[in-house]
């Protein structure tokens, strides 16, 4: 299948998420409703003219999946050039194998593309900042920082990680 096609198989945020009637879409929707972007970064966001596609592999039961579609949602909204559709992982690992960390596909996994479906990156688990703390093997800051990142403290970073990705194709 081609990288289109399978996009264009993809469920919409809106159909996605009420998959889950439960306390998982109620986390969604507060992380979602808690993201306060500065007006300066929201005109860089809606500068981007280009239409780019996101293409994310996603569970609703997955924490880090709660936290991060909010923040892609977000971005879309923004800017409406910026399309995103998500598929589940199980089923879609064999699409995923690039993008696997230690042998194992991690959700969400949201590969970016530019306007002719050429890849221009991925973003995978968690932002880059929480992965640097947890790297540095800090026992007590690592417990801090994974408690302020799933009450979302660090969205406004995927978001930002994403547009860095996003300016690669601009």
């Amino acid at each position: 299948m081609i990288v289109q096609q399978l996009f264009e198989s993809g469920m919409s945020f809106e159909v996605f998420a009420p998959n889950d009637h439960d306390v998982n879409m109620e986390k969604l929707l507060k992380i979602y409703e808690q993201i306060q972007l500065d007006e300066e970064f929201i005109n860089k966001i809606k500068f981007i003219h280009k239409n780019i596609y996101i293409l994310v592999f996603a569970e609703l039961w997955c924490p880090d999946c709660i936290i991060n579609l909010p923040a892609i949602k977000k971005i879309s909204e923004v800017n409406p050039n910026i399309t995103f559709r998500i598929l589940p992982r199980d089923g879609y690992e064999q699409y995923m194998e690039p993008y696997k960390i230690g042998g194992k596909p991690k959700i969400p996994t949201c590969v970016i593309f530019n306007d002719k479906f050429e890849e221009i990156g991925a973003f995978i688990e968690y932002p880059k900042i929480l992965r640097d703390i947890v790297n540095k093997g800090n026992q007590v800051e690592v417990i801090v920082a994974k408690r302020k990142y799933h009450k979302g403290e660090y969205v406004v970073d995927t978001i930002k990680e994403i547009f860095d990705l996003i300016m690669k194709a601009i």
